[in-house]
């Protein structure tokens, strides 16, 4: 299986690299984002590509994938609705729309989030924004698109945040974490958890398409 990451330098995308570099049914992981991750590893081939809005340049390097992984996000503090849009709902789909026309067999994975809106009328601006990205990435002619709503995510393996705030908050809460995942598994789930799932969904497909942190753990 040939697999592309998006985020791969965040905290989930870099749990999502980890078990694709480690999985042998992965031949090759093309990541593409600003940054390079800075891994070495025979499998891993780096796009750097700062227009996260338009693929033209690269796009003979995006067929022939099997599965897209994507995990880029940001938080929506302090951005207007208009804005946060822009580098969600606009990156997403013109990512999604290039990687469908030349992958029409791929398998696509979104990372969302606990509390998505699939109706796109609730109060919450960054969920109804996520809900119109799941919508419409539903809607794109790939052989199979799912919805990854995580809540709380432990990570695992040395992975860290590069957002300040969640890894204070991950490096207060830290040894408490694991027991709320035993206690409240339709809560938290780990990076680790969440590659494998990713992967297993991938590879054999998942009956629901819209899955959430019970179902992730699950998988």
């Amino acid at each position: 299986m040939d697999v592309i990451i998006f985020g791969a330098t965040g905290m989930v995308g870099q749990g999502v690299l980890r078990e694709c570099l480690l999985d042998p049914d992965v031949n090759r992981v093309v990541t593409i984002g600003r940054n390079a991750t800075g891994q070495q590893n025979g499998k891993l081939r780096e796009i750097v590509h700062p227009d996260l809005w338009d693929y033209s340049g690269v796009e003979g390097q995006l067929a022939g994938l099997d599965a897209c992984f994507f995990c880029l996000g940001v938080g929506s503090a302090g951005m207007s609705e208009e804005r946060y849009r822009h580098v969600t709902y606009d990156i997403t789909l013109a990512a999604g729309q290039t990687l469908a026309r030349l992958n029409p067999r791929m398998t696509f994975i979104f990372i969302s989030g606990q509390g998505t809106d699939s109706t796109e009328k609730g109060r919450i601006m960054w969920a109804r924004v996520k809900g119109a990205t799941e919508n419409a990435l539903l809607l794109l002619p790939f052989k199979g698109a799912y919805m990854f709503r995580p809540g709380v995510i432990q990570p695992l393996n040395g992975i860290r945040s590069k957002t300040k705030l969640y890894q204070t908050f991950y490096t207060l809460l830290g040894p408490l974490l694991p027991v709320l995942r035993s206690l409240l598994p339709n809560l938290v789930t780990t990076t680790e958890q969440l590659g494998k799932a990713m992967l297993t969904v991938a590879k054999h497909g998942w009956p629901k398409r819209v899955l959430e942190t019970r179902d992730i753990n699950e998988v």
